[in-house]
């Protein structure tokens, strides 16, 4: 008689399931509410919020607000209805598509209405089994989930590692020869978790040597990098070396969805072939205006990149001079490197939650080794230096009860507290 899938899931609830119980509402699900920005609102009180990925400061731009609120008015969310390839195509798409690709410097682009599906399904799309995947280690959960479904063979380099990245090369190439496959290789623009940028420039060059086309997710960089904002490629110089270029809209355009750019005959080639989007709905109409509306400010505004990188720099010298280990971040993600086991780094978050009504992420085991904790900030335009200073205050206070040992051994009872 086969197992019961239900009994197998609650047998087995998961990495994070497992703790459901103990954090939800809390450490997970937690509800931020109010207007979005530094100051909101958690579980009735307000928080100094590090969390959000609203870089620009978009979200509440009024402008933003007033092209969302009459697109949503002239249009409904309903429009257009269906996937763009049957009824669901605009001039407003089409207009947007190639706003982006001028914006990114690519010869076209194919809007998606989702951006991990994006990713998930374009790699699908690309490549077939025959061919090689050479990617970094590192690599977001939407790539690791394209790879997943990749039937041909992938080598995966150390993180950054270029010279890694080489190794694996020589390998996919043999492969390739015998297949009669190409290879693709892919990394990030951005590492979302440690704030390292990719090796692009590094990895571009290396096209001398192999024949290869690259694939980007720069999710974190669109919009934060780049002399225009234009992403990591523009920031290290190397763009044109950039075959695929992913950028999201739920960061820096503080919305939802993506987009791919590329040679015209691939988005073309995407267009027809990526299932996600033949099969899906068209983004709304009111979300492509508004998307038009945040393009628009990234170009003419450039003192919110200004802002958002006065902020950053601030922030990262501020706690390396309160002895913080930031790691090798270059980018506007800041990550704080800190010591303690799960229950300890449960008891710090809640600490600063309620007693220093500081909001910010928190990384333990299985995403990181166990005995370390990583406390994830997200510097933005609309933050302020007195909301550096009081988190450093904060953040130095719940650093030295770790260090002694104060903090309990077992996971606080917040459930008592949500309830």
């Amino acid at each position: 008689m086969s197992a019961d899938i239900f009994a197998k899931i609650q047998a087995n609830r998961g990495p994070l399931g497992q703790h459901a119980k103990a954090s939800h509402g809390y450490f997970t699900f937690p509800k931020l509410e109010g207007d979005i920005g530094p100051h909101m609102v958690f579980r009735g009180k307000e928080k100094l919020n590090w969390s959000l990925n609203n870089y620009l400061g978009l979200a509440n731009h009024p402008e933003v607000r007033k092209a969302d609120a009459e697109a949503a008015a002239d249009y409904g969310f309903a429009m257009p209805m269906g996937a763009r390839m049957m009824s669901g195509n605009s001039n407003y798409h089409e207009q947007l598509e190639n706003e982006l690709s001028a914006f990114v410097k690519k010869e076209d682009t194919i809007l998606c209405n989702f951006g991990y599906q994006a990713i998930l399904s374009s790699i699908d799309c690309l490549v077939d089994r025959h061919d090689v995947i050479v990617y970094d280690s590192e690599s977001h959960a939407c790539i690791l989930d394209g790879v997943r479904l990749h039937m041909g063979k992938r080598y995966v380099f150390k993180h950054n590692d270029v010279e890694d990245c080489e190794k694996q090369l020589h390998r996919a190439t043999k492969l390739a020869a015998e297949t009669g496959g190409a290879i693709l290789v892919i990394t990030e623009g951005v590492f979302g978790m440690r704030g390292d940028q990719g090796k692009l420039k590094e990895i571009v060059a290396l096209k001398k040597k192999f024949n290869f086309r690259l694939f980007v997710d720069d999710a974190h960089g669109i919009g934060t990098l780049g002399a225009t904002g234009g992403g990591t490629g523009e920031e290290q110089g190397c763009q044109d070396g950039i075959d695929i270029y992913f950028g999201t809209f739920a960061k820096s355009f503080a919305l939802i969805g993506g987009f791919i750019s590329s040679d015209a005959q691939v988005v073309e080639y995407l267009r027809y072939n990526m299932r996600s989007q033949i099969f899906a709905k068209a983004l709304p109409l009111p979300l492509v205006v508004g998307l038009l509306k945040r393009l628009e400010l990234m170009r003419i505004q450039p003192e919110l990149k200004n802002k958002l990188w006065e902020i950053t720099n601030a922030l990262q010298t501020g706690l390396k001079k309160a002895g913080f280990e930031i790691g090798p971040t270059n980018t506007c993600v800041t990550p704080v490197y800190l010591n303690g086991s799960i229950p300890e780094s449960t008891n710090l978050i809640y600490d600063l939650r309620e007693n220093y009504n500081i909001f910010c992420s928190i990384v333990t085991y299985p995403v990181i080794p166990k005995g370390h904790i990583i406390l994830r900030l997200i510097p933005t335009a609309m933050h302020t230096q007195q909301d550096i200073d009081e988190t450093i205050v904060a953040f130095k206070a719940v650093k030295h009860k770790l260090d002694e040992g104060l903090y309990p051994k077992e996971i606080p009872p917040v459930m008592e507290a949500v309830g």
